[in-house]
Formats: structure tokens, sequence, C-alpha cells
């Protein structure tokens, strides 16, 4: 993007649009292809042509959500012959995303999971209006759909979502808490250790994309989640467990490993244990863990 203004509405909202496209798509990497893309549409406007949009927000937010939703339906195909599981890109966050609790819960990968079980429509009313709170009347203007099919859209992405969302609330300190025990129950091949901090019915989803080595179908309970993590230390002498914040949240990523694929973690606690663990070794979706995604409502 050349140089612009930096009062320019694009620069001004760019963090929002960027978050918008992220939460519809799932991709770090398709949400910036998707806000260069917005860029293009803006700049090709022209500076006359932008000085007469009345709501630069609004009209941004329009144009970012079309664009999502065209790669979103776009994808629908890719994504249902990826090998194993499809798990979002883990983004790397500031400490402040947590202090947001809303934008925290919109990010987290326990959300971004659940997103990925909407149809894309469904799934663009849910975040423009329950993470957002774009107007009905915006939103419908963006999808091309009467305000009260959007409406409707929205009470069902709403029922479906609070049915799959996990229901503790959990403070940051005590999800901080968990999961240093967990990582070090990890890092010490400590078996009871990952026992005493995994849920019973704790999942552990992995995605390696059929590039990276992983488990192709979710591993369910904690004795077998507990004996898979516990070989940690076997995986070589330069691997290496880093407390990192991903999606707002504690989070890991391992480096080192002998199969020269590192991988990020996350985590969902729920009363005081770890009920979901979700591992990404996908090396196409690890490659921004070094940069603190641009994150705003």
């Amino acid at each position: 993007m050349p140089d612009v203004a930096p009062d320019d509405p694009f620069v001004v909202h760019r963090s929002l649009l960027f978050t918008v496209a992220y939460e519809m798509l799932g991709s770090a990497a398709e949400a910036e292809d998707v806000v260069q893309e917005t860029w293009i549409r803006w700049d090709a406007i022209g500076e006359a042509g932008r000085a007469e949009v009345r709501e630069p927000r609004a009209f941004l937010v329009r144009m970012i959500t079309r664009k999502a939703l065209d790669r979103l339906r776009a994808d629908a195909r890719r994504r249902e012959e990826y090998v194993g599981e499809w798990l979002p890109e883990p983004l790397l966050t500031a400490p402040d995303v947590a202090d947001d609790v809303e934008l925290a819960e919109s990010v987290s990968f326990a959300m971004m999971t659940v997103l990925e079980t909407l149809t894309p429509t469904e799934r663009a009313v849910f975040v423009l209006r329950e993470v957002f709170d774009v107007p009905y009347g915006e939103i419908a203007d963006a999808l091309d759909k009467s305000a009260a099919a959007v409406r409707q859209i929205g009470h069902r992405a709403r029922g479906h979502v609070a049915a799959r969302r996990p229901r503790m609330e959990v403070s940051r300190s005590e999800q901080q808490k968990v999961v240093e025990r967990f990582l070090a129950a990890v890092t010490g091949g400590d078996l009871q250790g990952l026992l005493d901090v995994l849920a019973p019915d704790v999942v552990l989803v992995a995605d390696g994309g059929g590039i990276a080595q992983a488990i192709i179908n979710p591993v369910l309970g904690a004795k077998k989640v507990a004996n898979l993590l516990r070989t940690f230390p076997k995986f070589g002498a330069g691997a290496a467990v880093l407390p990192v914040q991903l999606n707002g949240a504690p989070g890991a990523k391992i480096v080192g490993l002998d199969d020269g694929h590192d991988t990020a973690i996350t985590f969902v606690v729920e009363d005081g244990r770890i009920s979901r663990i979700f591992a990404v070794r996908n090396p196409t979706k690890l490659g921004r863990l070094d940069l603190e995604a641009p994150l705003s409502r």
C-alpha cells in the first residue's frame, strides 16, 4: 500500500477491517489479502469519490464483508478436501487484547472453531452483529438481503453458537495458572501432572494440513491425551516450549522439534482444567507468530 495520510479512513479503520476479515475467514493470510483488495477498491474510488462517502467506517466494513464472504464461499471445497482437521490460523496477540473481554472472546480458538460450523452467511451476520455491533440495516446492505431476513439469520446463528461455545467463564489469572501447570507437566514428562490438569473428557485436535505430522482424528479423554503428550521430552534435545499469547489467551509455541515443524497450542479452560487443546502444525498457518496481529473493534 503506498503512502497514505494517517487520517485516511482506511488507515484509521485498518485494524478493524483485518479483524472482521479474520473472524470471517479464520486465516490471517487470507484476511490480509482481503484487506489489500479492499484498499485497492477504496483507492480506485478516487479522492473526490471518497470525500462523498458519508460514513466511511460502514462503507469499508461493507466492502470487506463482501470480499471476505466471496473468499469464504470459494474456499468451501478446498476446506472439505483438507487433510485431517482444519483449524484456524493462530494469531500472536498483544496482552491488552485480553483486556477487551468481548474482542478476546470473539477471536478465541474456541469461538473461531464454532464459527467454522456456521454457513458463510450466518458467519457474516453473527460476526458483524454480535462482535462489531453493526446495525441490521447495514448488514442487510452488505449481504444484499432484507433487514428481516438478516434478523432471522442472526437469530439462527446465535442459537447455533450458544449451543456449542464453552459455558464456563474463567478469569485470565486462572487461565494463566492452569496453562502454566500444563506446560510444566508436558516439559517434565509428568503423567500424573497432566492427568491432574486435564478434564476427564478433554479433546485434543491437531492440524498438520498433510504437511507436518499430526493426528488425523481428535483424541478424546484425559488418559489418551496425557499419554500422547508426555512423550514431549523425547521430541529432540533442542525442543522448547515458549509461552505466548495466542488469540487473546495464554498459549504456547513448541520449537526445535526433530521434524523441523513448529507447533502452536491454544487451550480452553473450564472449571480449573483444560477441556480442549488445539495444536496447529501446518507451517502455512504459522508464518505470523513473530508479529502481533492488529486487532480492534
